[in-house]
């Protein structure tokens, strides 16, 4: 079958979708990777086939200018934001508001088209012409369920660690019905039905869900969901990369890494952590007895004014090399860097809510006694000094390490992307409207 991998051009997504598009064309599958041209190198890196789709523009800056005017327009009309956005992973009936819903659902719906809008067009016709079996999409990539459900093809959705945005799509549903009826927007599906209006086909709930998911995901911390699912073990990768010499032996002693997102090369502003917490984390770790990696670009470096003699600065270090070796790892919560410390079974500190399921990983995560985690609302949350107190928790005491195994024996547990390829064969036959060639 052919099978099209579709993401939003921000390269950690395609390093969570490669391993199984290495599997699919092991099977003698026909594997073809659609996202913009700024990652089209990452793509070619990683020894898939590039379809080059939309514009050359950076995501971060057609997201920023996207959601800027909106924003200013919910802080005039309610005096403020008062965290009305802030918390994808909100469970509480009481906090699920409609004027708190609509208002997520309007910034959501000005995000993914900044994300989305451009590819779509190139995408259908490069469908239309290649004629997909499967589109499988990471979960902001809803160019992809437009071009699949344009031409017939059975399409998976894959979220990027614990699927929050698909419960909280099932809250608003639910809020939605409630109201008037003159008074039901849904701005996604009003997006997203837009575009299959020009294609000719009906919008559907599937559109946002996907026919099915693919999730790789540690079973035991999974939220629920209402579409078939399929399981999958992680497969550490993380680009192109060479490991440095300094990592070619054991560490001298106990070896922390510090890293905060790959993305932060191309926008400064997704690092939750200001220059100065990051200074006040250095400081506060200076005394102790271990080997501290702090992964940051080099202009973020140079605005620190002190680099302790324990500390380690480099721009990049690939996490599959150095997270074996660590004793513990401090990140921000993305998906790589909490897989990849699961998957070799390494106590973790995550920090901040910046990724969208923080707020429900990061709870089930301490709950599995792997690991702790700080929210970081108040900035005196991410001070030296609690962060030195969490991270000395998790060197010491033993108890982290034997929760951090038994993620990593259940993630291990969990089917290889080659023995999924089955099972994608199977639901693709079954959801596929167009008759297979």
């Amino acid at each position: 079958m052919r099978v099209l991998f579709v993401f939003i051009p921000w390269r950690t997504h395609l390093h969570l979708l490669a391993p199984l598009g290495w599997a699919l064309q092991t099977a003698g599958h026909e594997v073809r990777v659609a996202s913009g041209p700024e990652v089209t190198g990452f793509v070619t890196g990683s020894g898939l086939t590039s379809v080059p789709v939309g514009s050359g523009e950076p995501v971060f800056e057609k997201v920023e200018r996207a959601q800027a005017a909106l924003l200013q327009k919910i802080a005039e009309e309610r005096g403020g934001l008062d965290g009305l956005l802030d918390d994808v992973c909100e469970n509480r009936e009481e906090e699920l508001t409609w004027e708190r819903l609509r208002w997520l659902y309007r910034v959501l719906a000005e995000t993914f088209k900044a994300m989305n809008d451009v590819m779509v067009e190139d995408l259908v016709e490069y469908c239309r012409w290649w004629k997909p079996d499967l589109v499988v999409w990471d979960y902001l990539s809803y160019a992809g369920p437009v071009a699949a459900t344009a031409t017939g093809a059975a399409h998976a959705r894959v979220p990027i660690g614990l699927d929050a945005p698909a419960r909280m799509r099932r809250h608003f549903l639910r809020v939605r019905a409630q109201q008037p009826p003159q008074d039901r927007e849904d701005p996604l599906a009003d997006w997203l039905g837009g575009w299959a209006e020009k294609y000719g086909v009906p919008f559907s709930e599937e559109m946002l869900t996907g026919h099915f998911t693919i999730d790789q995901m540690v079973g035991s911390m999974l939220l629920d969901q209402d579409v078939p699912q399929v399981p999958l073990g992680y497969v550490p990768y993380n680009g192109p990369a060479v490991v440095p010499d300094w990592l070619r032996g054991d560490p001298p002693r106990r070896r922390v890494l510090a890293t905060f997102g790959v993305s932060l090369e191309k926008d400064p502003s997704a690092l939750e952590v200001s220059t100065e917490q990051l200074q006040g984390m250095l400081d506060s770790l200076a005394d102790l007895g271990i080997e501290l990696v702090v992964t940051l670009p080099e202009r973020i470096q140079k605005e620190l004014t002190r680099v302790p003699a324990n500390t380690r600065m480099v721009e990049f270090v690939p996490l599959h090399a150095v997270i074996p070796t660590c004793s513990a790892v401090i990140h921000h919560g993305g998906a790589p860097a909490f897989l990849d410390s699961v998957a070799h079974g390494i106590p973790q500190l995550i920090v901040t809510r910046i990724c969208p399921d923080n707020g429900e990983r990061g709870p089930r995560m301490e709950r599995a006694g792997a690991g702790l985690w700080i929210p970081g609302d108040e900035p005196e949350e991410l001070s030296g000094a609690r962060i030195r107190e969490h991270l000395v928790r998790l060197l010491d005491d033993p108890a982290f390490r034997e929760g951090a195994g038994r993620l990593r024996r259940e993630l291990l547990a969990q089917p290889s992307p080659g023995r999924a390829v089955r099972q994608l064969e199977e639901l693709t036959s079954r959801y596929r409207s167009r008759p297979a060639p």
